[in-house]
C-alpha cells in the first residue's frame, strides 16, 4: 500500500541523507544539514508498506510563495507513478492551498511538474541569485 504523510516523525532521515548526498542538487550535504531543512520546511515522505521510499519538502509563508525542494523517489520505485502521486499530495495539500506563487528548479523532469502548471518563468529577466560556495 502506498501512502504520503507530512508527519516529520515518520521520516527516515539516514533514508533522506543517504540519497540527497549523492545527487547534483544537494552532493556532500550532511545528516545535520538535512535535519536543518527538514526543520525548516514542510515535508512529505512517500511511503510502500510504510518503508519510506521518496521526499520532497516545500519553503513557504503559506500565503503568497512556496519553493518546491529535494524532491526525489528511491532508484528502486521508480516508473510506477510515485512521483506523481507524491506531487499531488503536496499540490492538494490543505495547508498549502493559499500559496499563490510556486517555484522549482529542474534539470530533467520538467514533463513531471508540468502536469501541476508549472511552468517556465514568465519573465526570466526579473530573477535574480545568490549562490555562496562552499570553501
Amino acid at each position: 500500500m502506498i501512502s504520503v504523510s507530512t508527519d516529520k516523525s515518520k521520516l527516515d532521515i539516514p533514508f533522506i541523507q543517504n540519497f540527497l548526498k549523492d545527487v547534483y542538487w544537494a552532493a556532500g550535504r550532511t545528516m545535520e544539514e538535512v535535519q536543518t531543512t527538514i526543520d525548516s520546511s514542510f515535508c512529505f515522505g512517500i511511503y510502500l508498506d510504510e518503508k519510506q521510499i521518496g521526499f520532497c519538502r516545500v519553503i513557504t509563508d503559506y500565503v503568497v510563495f512556496a519553493y518546491v525542494m529535494d524532491v526525489f523517489i528511491d532508484e528502486n520505485h521508480r516508473g510506477k507513478g510515485y512521483s506523481s502521486i507524491l506531487i499531488n499530495a503536496m499540490m492538494t495539500e490543505p495547508k498549502l492551498q493559499q500559496v499563490k506563487i510556486w517555484r522549482l528548479a529542474t534539470s530533467d523532469a520538467h514533463f513531471l511538474y508540468e502536469k501541476y502548471g508549472f511552468t517556465s518563468l514568465v519573465h526570466p529577466e526579473k530573477m535574480m541569485e545568490k549562490i555562496i560556495t562552499s570553501k
